[in-house]
C-alpha cells in the first residue's frame, strides 16, 4: 500500500510539474459514460494533451472540492489516498450524474517570455505582453498559479436530467443533455466565468472517435458565452477554455489559470 501510494504521488509529480508551459488539459476520463441502474461509475482524472494524458491518483492535499451531483442532491466524494482510478462509487437512481473536481492551486515559475507565449498563443488569450509590461514586470522567473475545475457527464440508466452551474469559479455547463436530446444540430454549451456568461471565450474541443484518433477544433462564444459544439455518435469528447487574470495585490504570483473542462460523449441511436 505504501509502494502503491509512492508510485502514485511520483507519477503525479512527474506529470503536473510542467502541465502549463506544454498547455497540458486536466479532465475526468469516465471508463463508461453510460452505465446500467445500480452500476459502479468509475472515474479516472487525467492530465495531458490532446485527450491522451496520465493517470492521476487521488491525493486528498491537491483537492478542493470533488462532488456529485445527480437529481438534485450534491454529495462529496471521498476516496483513499493514491486510489487509481480516483473516483469509484455507486448512483443509486437513474439520471444524469454530473462529476466535479476542483484542484487545490499550484505554481510554475517561467524561465523566458517565448514559454509563457506559447501557452497565451494556444489558448487564444489576448495581449498579454502589453499588460504585463505596465506592470513592470519581468519578462522572464516569474510565476503563475492554475486552479482546474473539472465536469464530466455520466448517464446513469436511462440518463435524465440536465447539466447545470455548479457554483466553480469557472465552468463549461452543457444546454442539452448528449445521452437524451437530439444533437444532430450540436450540443448547445455556455461559458461561465464568476457565475456570468463569458463572451469571445475560446472553446478547445478534442473529438476522440471509436478508433481512439483525437481531432481538435477551436470555437468562440457568442455575447451570450454560448456556442454549439457539432458532435458525432460514438464520439467521446473534452471541452477546455481558459481564464487568465493577474494575480491580487501582495500575492508571491503574477499571473493566476483557471482552466475549465468538460467530458461527455454521445452514443449512437
Amino acid at each position: 500500500m505504501q509502494y502503491r501510494l509512492f508510485c502514485s504521488i511520483l507519477c503525479a509529480g512527474l506529470a503536473l510539474g510542467a502541465a502549463p508551459v506544454l498547455s497540458h488539459e486536466f479532465w475526468i476520463e469516465p471508463e463508461k459514460y453510460q452505465v446500467k441502474s445500480g452500476e459502479t461509475v468509475v472515474a479516472k482524472l487525467r492530465n495531458g494533451q490532446e485527450f491522451n494524458g496520465a493517470e492521476q491518483p487521488y491525493l486528498d492535499h491537491r483537492i478542493a472540492r470533488y462532488d456529485v451531483i445527480h437529481d438534485g442532491t450534491t454529495t462529496p466524494y471521498e476516496g483513499r489516498m493514491g486510489d487509481m482510478p480516483a473516483f469509484s462509487a455507486e448512483v443509486m437512481q437513474d439520471g444524469l450524474a454530473v462529476l466535479i473536481h476542483q484542484t487545490q492551486p499550484q505554481t510554475i515559475s517561467y524561465d523566458s517570455w517565448e514559454e509563457f507565449q506559447a501557452f497565451i498563443d494556444h489558448k487564444a488569450i489576448g495581449d498579454v505582453r502589453s499588460r504585463h509590461q505596465a506592470r513592470g514586470l519581468a519578462d522572464a522567473g516569474f510565476t503563475e498559479q492554475y486552479i482546474r475545475y473539472a465536469k464530466a457527464l455520466v448517464a446513469v440508466g436511462d440518463g435524465a436530467g440536465s447539466d447545470l452551474a455548479t457554483g466553480l469559479e469557472t465552468e463549461i455547463v452543457a444546454l442539452a443533455n448528449p445521452y437524451a436530446d437530439d444533437t444532430a444540430g450540436g450540443l448547445p454549451v455556455r461559458v461561465l466565468y464568476q457565475g456570468a456568461p463569458r463572451a469571445g471565450a475560446q472553446v478547445e474541443v478534442f473529438a476522440k472517435a471509436p478508433d481512439g484518433t483525437v481531432s481538435i477544433t477551436t470555437q468562440l462564444t457568442d455575447a451570450q458565452g454560448e456556442t454549439a459544439v457539432a458532435v458525432l455518435p460514438g464520439h467521446s469528447y473534452l471541452l477546455d477554455a481558459v481564464v487568465l487574470r493577474p494575480a491580487p495585490e501582495g500575492a508571491d504570483y503574477v499571473w493566476e489559470s483557471l482552466w475549465a473542462a468538460l467530458t461527455f460523449a454521445v452514443p449512437v441511436r
